[in-house]
């Protein structure tokens, strides 16, 4: 039987041919085998075509009207069911070579993403419309790890809004994503059933369908990867199930985001500490500048201090009041503990002491209002304060003062030989209830008598045998030098401390010598 050979496919209640049409006529498709049938010209055969349902190849007309099979319809047939199987395949790998080259294209553009930005927000807002778009999710978001508050908080959504999203916890034990976190393991779930996952509860914004939650680890060079945050899909496009291809695709793209979360972690990281030390460098300027510069205290008279905090603030302090003509107030305090708080108190102190001082009849009157001053921040800090206030008047050749639980106050003699201690006329400020502030007075030889004062971090200095500095060493050092100018005694007796303890120090040390 030879003549024309045309391909039907049956879609449904609809008709199709595959090969050219001819003629506007249609066959009858009775039953599921091959059957003889009437075309307008002439007789033809239509034989079904094996593992291609609903799809029929019709051969002839002939001019004979043969309604036997014709012997090569099966082997025709067969040969059709063959290519039509080979198309399909063609079909099959052209779309699986089309999703890679889609999923590879992925990979590629979320690499340049990441190397072109340490902007984790802005790159992130990207991955996450990149990722959901390839795996067909419409919803999808990017949590990253706070440390410091112990919660996963979302930089980026898609199909949902990241600023309505409270952080959650990675202790929660309802979280998928804080388990996915803790586990450090993906979760995938398929709602193609209908029934929701058993973690979904009322007022959560999982709404039951599938999911696919995936941790973002972070592999350190030196150690086992740990999780910094993780990505959630869900309510997918289609069929609504996640596939494994998905979950490897997504498990390689939090590969490339964890190391970018810790990128961004540490720049902040570095970022934040050069802010607080450039803070802290400005807080040291700050402080010093509170206390009375070298210049002027070489103009004010033979003087010489100089004070070291342990951190780049501290609670020391010391100041140079001029009075009156021939009279002056010297004043030095130590804020128990140092550091940043220490600091703040004691720029508060040394800020209202000045002013008190000029308006005070006595050093004892200018202590107590300096404690109304600062009386409830001491309390609330629960810090105390040691603090000497002397004033040297040269006419009447006296120095009346007040010690407020400063230890370490002397008056040595021109030769060195008498060393008179200014014992403490009240406790330290902070530390007892009453208020009253009682005074004192010595005779003062001026251009002869040696004023010392210094703080605790000066004698309990240890080295490396743990042995302290000690009250009786730094004297002894300022008698020996008793005869040299006030700021050589002071570079005397820190070179002779830091050849005993280094220059690290637990406690602020301070030093102030005054002649007149």
């Amino acid at each position: 039987m030879g003549g024309e050979i045309q391909v039907w496919r049956v879609e449904g209640d609809r008709i199709r041919a595959l090969s050219e049409e001819r003629g506007a006529w249609w066959p009858r498709f009775d039953g599921d085998s091959g059957h003889a049938i009437k075309t307008p010209k002439g007789a033809a055969w239509l034989e079904p075509v094996p593992g291609a349902a609903g799809t029929w190849l019709q051969l002839g007309p002939d001019a004979t009207p043969e309604e036997a099979r014709p012997a090569h319809a099966k082997p025709a047939a067969a040969l059709l069911s063959g290519i039509l199987a080979n198309d399909r395949e063609n079909g099959l790998v052209a779309a699986e070579l089309a999703t890679r080259y889609e999923e590879i294209d992925l990979l590629y553009t979320i690499s340049d993403i990441l190397g072109r930005t340490v902007k984790l927000d802005e790159a992130a807002k990207t991955i996450v419309r990149e990722v959901s778009s390839v795996v067909g999710a419409r919803r999808a978001s990017i949590m990253v790890h706070d440390e410091r508050e112990g919660l996963l908080r979302v930089v980026a959504g898609r199909g949902l809004d990241p600023t309505q999203l409270a952080p959650v916890s990675v202790d929660d034990d309802c979280s998928i994503a804080a388990q996915v976190f803790r586990e450090c393991r993906a979760l995938t779930y398929d709602a193609a059933g209908g029934v929701p996952h058993e973690a979904c509860q009322p007022g959560r914004n999982y709404r039951g369908y599938s999911f696919l939650c995936v941790p973002i680890l972070y592999a350190p060079p030196d150690g086992g990867p740990r999780p910094v945050g993780v990505i959630n899909l869900t309510d997918r496009l289609g069929e609504d199930v996640f596939t494994a291809g998905h979950k490897k695709l997504v498990m390689a793209i939090a590969n490339q985001i964890g190391a970018a979360i810790e990128n961004a972690r540490l720049v902040e990281v570095e970022r934040e500490r050069a802010r607080l030390s450039t803070e802290l460098t400005l807080a040291r300027e700050l402080q010093l500048a509170l206390m009375p510069s070298q210049s002027l205290l070489s103009k004010s008279g033979d003087i010489g201090a100089r004070s070291q905090p342990a951190e780049f603030v501290g609670g020391d302090f010391y100041d140079l009041i001029s009075l009156r003509r021939d009279v002056v107030g010297v004043m030095m305090g130590d804020v128990s503990g140092h550091g940043l708080a220490a600091a703040m108190l004691m720029a508060h102190a040394i800020s209202a002491a000045g002013i008190l001082a000029q308006s005070s009849a006595s050093p004892e009157e200018a202590i107590e209002r300096l404690l109304d001053d600062i009386g409830e921040e001491l309390r609330r800090t629960e810090m105390s304060m040691a603090l000497f206030y002397g004033v040297v008047d040269r006419r009447k050749n006296v120095l009346r003062y007040a010690n407020a639980g400063h230890p370490h106050a002397f008056v040595v003699s021109a030769n060195g030989s008498d060393l008179q201690r200014l014992g403490a006329t009240a406790p330290p400020l902070g530390l007892a209830g009453e208020k009253v502030v009682l005074g004192a007075q010595v005779e003062w030889r001026p251009k002869r008598d040696l004023l010392c004062l210094f703080t605790d971090g000066m004698v309990d200095s240890r080295n490396a045998q743990g042995e302290p500095y000690g009250e009786e060493r730094l004297l002894a050092v300022v008698r020996a030098n008793v005869a040299r100018p006030a700021p050589q005694i002071v570079a005397a007796v820190f070179s002779d401390l830091e050849a005993f303890s280094g220059d690290k120090h637990d406690d602020d040390r301070s030093l102030l010598v005054l002649r007149r």
